[in-house]
């Protein structure tokens, strides 16, 4: 449904504006010229008589949309002009007949006035100029920009009410070109993550084909090397079911469904419980793995198997690029609320990556090897994860020198 704003009519401060002029040239002649009441009363009917006149006029004018007609602003304005010099003949015709002025006062009082309503209509005309060639400007800017030209913009002249409309014209181009570039950058990410998942779904379904066949067709008989194509198959069935909750549960987030089970439950024991699953893979790393976590945090509203999803995808992040080195974990509890602390003194992440690493199927490593990552949902689950509770969650790195990852739970 269209919305269509059509301004107040100022019928009302019109009518004022015509009372007061009425009474302040009563004033004015009161003061300079003291006359008698009987004169005072003439000059009030005078004044009243070409007021209304000047009023009805004008009313009509706008009553009847004559201006609305006009092929160009200039001879809309050069009209206002007109009809004012003609008001203003009239009213000063009107005055002089009624004071009785002699007849050549009265016809070189006619001559001065024509003379001066043309010089306003001429100068009128000449200083509407500078406001049509500005209107002009932003209609010419307004059809390149429906012709897709989002980087044009209008010069912004004065403080005037044609100044607001460049300004909010520029506005309105700014906003345009931003949603169009987040198009682009979205129908890329699509791109992408077709690309991407077809990829990560690809490679273990090849390797367990392979597998299936060769055990099938009787290629390997070796009881040994038959189970080791079987377990390669079910770590790859391991990581395609991984691929697909992420996938479900990156789903979920996008639509704002995702569940959470929140209850007030133990951060210290979950934070501890993360860290020995990691054990192992830390000694494979040979990496110090070490979590302290402030006695007071306890206990948080929280929903625990997602707040461990996050935890998992962190710590699982932080093993994965960290070799002979530290992870750390801290847990502190804040004006704010609870404040978790994922620190590595791995290989870090580059400056041009740190802006995009929760971005989904992000990985800085292009080969897109899960030796070395996984699907890249991990950290954009973990912030989605996050800001359903309410949180958020940033990242600072140094490359050489390791990653920080924290997230805030209010």
């Amino acid at each position: 449904m269209k919305t269509t704003l059509t301004p107040n009519p100022p019928l009302a401060r019109f009518a004022i504006g015509v009372l007061l002029i009425v009474a302040i040239s009563l004033g004015i002649f009161v003061l300079i010229m003291v006359p008698p009441m009987n004169e005072l009363g003439l000059m009030a009917l005078y004044l009243g008589i070409t007021a209304l006149i000047s009023a009805l006029a004008g009313y009509a004018a706008y009553r009847f949309g004559w201006i609305n007609h006009s092929p160009t602003l200039h001879w809309t304005l050069l009209g206002g002009y007109a009809l004012a010099s003609i008001l203003t003949f009239f009213n000063v015709w009107f005055s002089a007949q009624m004071m009785f002025v002699s007849p050549h006062d009265l016809l070189l009082a006619i001559i001065l006035l024509v003379f001066a309503s043309g010089m306003a209509m001429a100068l009128g005309y000449f200083l509407s100029s500078t406001v049509t060639e500005r209107i002009h400007g932003l209609k010419a800017a307004a059809e390149k920009l429906a012709k897709g030209d989002l980087n044009i913009r209008v010069p912004v002249q004065g403080r005037d009410e044609v100044s607001v409309l460049a300004n909010a014209f520029n506005q309105m181009a700014e906003q345009l070109q931003a949603a169009d570039q987040k198009q682009r950058d979205l129908e890329s990410m699509r791109r992408d993550l077709i690309a991407w998942v077809s990829h990560d779904l690809q490679t273990p379904l090849t390797s367990m084909r392979a597998i299936l066949e060769a055990v099938a067709d009787g290629v390997v008989d070796d009881p040994e090397t038959v189970k080791r194509y079987l377990n390669t198959a079910q770590r790859d069935v391991r990581n395609l079911s991984a691929l697909i909750d992420d996938l479900f549960q990156m789903a979920q987030l996008d639509a704002g469904g995702f569940p959470l089970n929140k209850a007030n439950a133990s951060l210290s024991d979950l934070v501890s419980d993360t860290l020995e699953s990691f054990t192992e893979l830390a000694k494979q790393n040979e990496t110090t793995l070490e979590g302290n976590v402030d006695p007071e945090v306890d206990p948080v509203h929280m929903d625990t198997q997602a707040i461990g999803r996050v935890l998992n995808n962190l710590i699982g992040n932080a093993l994965r690029h960290t070799v002979r080195g530290r992870v750390s974990v801290w847990v502190r509890r804040t004006s704010q609320g609870v404040e978790v602390t994922v620190s590595d003194t791995g290989e870090g992440i580059r400056a041009e990556d740190l802006q995009q690493v929760f971005e989904r199927f992000y990985r800085g490593e292009k080969s897109r090897n899960r030796g070395t990552g996984g699907a890249g949902l991990g950290l954009a689950i973990a912030r989605g994860i996050v800001r359903a509770h309410g949180g958020e969650i940033t990242v600072e790195s140094e490359v050489g020198k390791g990653t920080q990852f924290t997230f805030r739970l209010p």
